[in-house]
């Protein structure tokens, strides 16, 4: 049975209404937040590497991130319905706003709520950020650990989406990668694609990706 973890007051509203809207049956499993912290629970935080909300269960299966969970949703249970498919009308647009969410307008509402936070608690707030970075960067760590690639054996688009954050974002947020040898490795290994060096090449001549 699909089962659906939400956290008060969090993005885990849209699974919610998702399987509301596809008529679909689900269990809906509610989790308070600290009431001093307004943090989610050690309960909610366990069930997923990431720690945060979203997170469903499907028997077996323990899947977080919005887009990751509307995806798997619609595909699985829902027939496709509420999506567009590649080749009807409406499909570019639609691949815009479902990744636009959680791409850009959530990471720019983000630094508006850390704005306000700095300002009012000081450097307890950027340590609170910091280890949600910190922990992003130990789950991919992990996963390298275990797979060759994001997805599993084969290189994938999974692996496209991911290299920026590890390598060119480090030149506006610089990070040791010193620590994660797993990602040391996968670095190396993408750029000696040849795909990725015509890419490069092509995009911005002269530049030098961070892979080390």
């Amino acid at each position: 049975m699909l089962t659906v973890h939400h956290l008060a007051t969090s993005q885990s509203d849209r699974i919610v209404w998702l399987c509301e809207e596809l008529g679909i049956a689900f269990d809906l499993k509610r989790y308070e937040r600290d009431p001093v912290t307004r943090l989610a629970p050690a309960e909610y935080r366990a069930l997923h590497p990431i720690g945060t909300a979203p997170v469903i269960t499907d028997g077996e299966l323990v899947l977080g991130e919005s887009a990751a969970i509307i995806d798997y949703i619609i595909h699985r249970h829902g027939q496709g319905r509420l999506a567009i498919a590649p080749g009807d009308a409406g499909y570019s647009d639609y691949l815009f706003w479902f990744h636009y969410a959680n791409g850009s307008f959530m990471p720019a509402a983000m630094l508006g709520l850390v704005a306000g936070m700095a300002a009012a608690a000081g450097s307890a707030a950027i340590s609170a950020l910091t280890q949600r970075l910190d922990r992003a960067w130990e789950m991919v760590e992990g996963r390298l650990g275990e797979s060759r690639f994001l997805a599993g054996p084969d290189f994938t688009a999974a692996d496209i989406m991911t290299l920026f954050p590890l390598t060119t974002m480090r030149l506006f947020a610089p990070r040791d990668i010193a620590g994660y040898p797993n990602i040391a490795a996968y670095l190396q290994r993408i750029g000696g694609r040849d795909a990725f060096k015509r890419a490069m090449a092509k995009a911005d001549p002269g530049f030098v990706v961070p892979l080390t």
